[in-house]
């Protein structure tokens, strides 16, 4: 659904700014009585509550409280990563991801090399598509949700047929690829899947886990995509409905470019399940892939010897269009903000300061993502006092519900912020929030990021929610725009799950603000 963005007179509007920028004057009007007896539920005794609502056509604020502490607030730092993102390369940006010959073509074979460059598309996968908007799942596969049913190796097999058509049926050389563009190999604080500018299949092999019929039959693996790069040997039963998984997964490999995987265990009855596995290396996944697809293609082929290093500074030279033997182009970037915000993918949230780093043209090699992002939040007018960020994702990151609305306000005046709005994740409807307030008043009204940062707390031997978050907007029934910032810390409560149970309050909340602001 496409959300409208009335805009209130200029004047009007540079009254607004001002206001959200410096901050209303006084005391934070409390929470209404509804939210407050939230707030004050038992549960909750122990955890630290901030949030603020603004009224974005007039700046000021309608309620808030602790709105200029600093709170974790979980993948709600999407929200500014994605639109940083936007800002800096623009809304129609489009990631082009090329393979060049570093030599000539004599009889249908290239003298030399075959080069991917890649360039930190993050949708080399099944969700690509020639025109938008890209699928996706509401729980993601990186998070151990179904992958999507379209072949991860989409792109990677569309690259090797346009080699193929240009007439080559052969290399001398090997098939390389380029990372260059950032540093690989790091992982990101959430699911731990590896950084790289080279993304397939959100650097995960899938292992859809299927359990049997009955109880005591074999559980079936199925392994998404399957590549010479991983041999999976798995020895898995079934086990009744109610009993609790135990899936051992163990690398068995002296090759690192081919990686056997055993798998032993049980799993319950029910929905298939997967644990996916994490690709170590996406930079030798992709050489290998590749060269697999080319043969596929009739292109006789071969990976990167692995004694052989790679040079980027030797290879740019055939970086030229008379060399370009295929390219793959994105849909543009603000449809892949509905991935990352619908699904709060981790893998590309960390990659963006990194990439953006990456396509910096400024000569200074010491400036990362986080100073580009910087600049652009001071150029805007906002407060970095109440602000801090070490990844992209937020797994290292402190924000104030007032310095978070004042970003909102920020993006709302964007060209593209209809886009934007509309790839968060609709309360009770879809995304990370699909299963938040079905039913409830405000169910399909409010459209905001999700955030969850918690760990094991051995002593009581429970979870401990560190930070739970919620960040977005609504439009009230009078047509008022709202921004929000929603943030509870340090729940510890007595019940299975209480990313659920905060997550379920927050959205409450969020539910009973707009039934209420008129």
């Amino acid at each position: 659904m496409r959300v409208s963005n009335p805009r209130p007179a200029a004047l009007a509007a540079s009254v607004a700014l001002s206001l959200l920028v410096a901050g209303p004057a006084g005391a934070q009007p409390a929470p209404p009585r509804r939210i407050a007896e939230v707030m004050a539920r038992p549960e909750f005794a122990h955890a630290a509550w901030g949030m603020e609502f603004v009224d974005l056509q007039s700046g000021r604020t309608l309620f808030a409280h602790n709105r200029n502490q600093l709170f974790v607030p979980g993948s709600t730092t999407k929200v500014v990563t994605m639109a940083t993102a936007l800002e800096v390369l623009g809304p129609d940006h489009r990631f082009r991801t090329r393979v060049y010959r570093t030599g000539p073509v004599v009889a249908g074979v290239v003298q030399g090399d075959l080069v991917l460059v890649a360039s930190g598309d993050p949708n080399l996968s099944g969700r690509a598509r020639p025109e938008g908007p890209y699928p996706f799942i509401d729980q993601d596969h990186s998070y151990g949700g179904q992958p999507l049913p379209d072949d991860p190796l989409l792109v990677i097999k569309a690259m090797a047929a346009q080699v193929a058509a240009r007439g080559i049926r052969g290399v001398t050389g090997q098939v390389i690829v380029d990372a260059s563009l950032f540093p690989e190999g790091g992982r990101e604080l959430g699911s731990r899947v590896t950084l790289s500018p080279l993304v397939i299949n959100d650097n995960v092999i899938d292992l859809v886990v299927t359990p049997g019929a009955a109880t005591g039959a074999p559980a079936a693996v199925r392994v998404w995509p399957q590549t010479p790069y991983l041999t999976v040997q798995a020895t898995l039963v079934t086990a009744d409905s109610g009993t609790a998984p135990a899936v051992r997964m163990v690398e068995d490999s002296t090759n690192r470019d081919h990686r056997v995987l055993v798998i032993t265990g049980r799993v319950p009855r029910g929905a298939p399940s997967n644990p996916r596995w994490v690709v170590p290396v996406p930079s030798r996944f992709g050489e290998i892939v590749l060269a697999q697809a080319l043969r596929g293609a009739g292109v006789s082929a071969i990976a990167r010897l692995a004694t052989r290093p790679v040079d980027p500074a030797a290879l740019r030279g055939s970086y030229v269009d008379s060399l370009l033997v295929a390219e793959h182009v994105s849909l543009p970037l603000l449809a892949e903000a509905r991935v990352l915000l619908k699904t709060s993918q981790n893998l590309h949230a960390s990659n963006f300061p990194l990439l953006l780093a990456g396509l910096d043209p400024a000569p200074d090699s010491e400036r990362t993502g986080f100073d580009i992002a910087r600049e652009l939040m001071r150029k805007n007018g906002l407060d970095l006092e109440g602000a801090v960020q070490g990844d992209g994702a937020g797994g290292d990151a402190y924000f104030a519900p007032a310095f978070m609305t004042r970003f909102l306000a920020m993006v709302w005046r964007r060209p593209w912020f209809a886009g934007f709005k509309d790839a968060m994740p609709t309360l009770g409807v879809d995304g990370t929030l699909a299963a938040i307030q079905k039913g409830s008043p405000g169910a399909g009204k409010v459209f905001a990021k999700t955030g969850t940062y918690g760990s094991y707390d051995p002593l009581n031997r429970r979870q401990i929610i560190h930070g739970k978050g919620l960040a977005g907007y609504f439009t009230t029934r009078s047509g008022r725009e709202i921004a929000f910032a929603l943030y509870v810390n340090n729940v510890a409560a007595n019940v299975p799950d209480p990313a659920v149970l905060a997550g379920q309050a927050l959205g409450e909340i969020a539910s009973i603000a707009w039934e209420t602001l008129r």
